[in-house]
This record gives structure tokens, C-alpha cells and sequence, in this order.
């Protein structure tokens, strides 16, 4: 269906539109305050004590193919393997 842009508006339909937007945002505010609260219950603070809490990550320790890059710190494989330094060895993204 076309619109004809310069056809001359209703006042009355325009302020019964911005009224309908402006009751719409309010109900989208208060869900965003009631989703970000049910976000702030979850989230636990930096400091928090997790004594008590069992970790269900499994550690591997480093495999005897593989390098710590002296640059990112990041666990490689020897294929990634760039350079060696003095400060030991880099890999490849490290060195590009």
C-alpha cells in the first residue's frame, strides 16, 4: 500500500500515538528493572567466601607437546610455536 508523505497529518492521531509510545516505554522500563534485579541476585561479588563451594572444573596439567608463550601467557601447541627469546618462547599470533 502507498503513503503519501505530503498529505497533510491529524494533530489528534499524533498526539494519541505519542501517548500510546510513552505508556509502552514505561511497561518495557519497569520489566528491564524487575530482569536486571533477578540479573544483581545471581551475581556474586569478587570478594565473595566460596569456601564451601566444590569446583567442577577438571585441571590438565600442561602435556609435554605444548608451551606457555612468554607473551600472552596462553597454553600453545608446538605447532604454534614462532621463536624462542630470552624471556623463552613466543608463538605464532604473538609474533605476527
Amino acid at each position: 500500500m502507498a503513503q503519501d508523505y505530503d498529505f497533510p497529518r491529524n494533530k489528534d492521531e499524533d498526539e494519541e500515538s505519542l501517548q500510546a509510545l510513552g505508556k509502552s516505554s514505561q511497561n518495557s522500563a519497569n520489566d528491564l528493572d524487575d530482569d536486571e534485579n533477578a540479573i544483581a541476585e545471581d551475581y556474586e561479588l569478587p570478594g565473595a567466601d566460596l569456601s564451601n563451594e566444590d569446583s567442577s572444573v577438571t585441571v590438565i596439567p600442561m602435556q609435554g607437546d605444548e608451551f606457555i608463550c612468554s607473551e600472552c601467557f596462553l597454553v600453545k601447541h608446538r605447532s604454534q610455536l614462532d621463536h624462542t627469546t630470552e624471556d623463552g618462547p613466543v608463538c605464532k599470533e604473538c609474533a605476527a
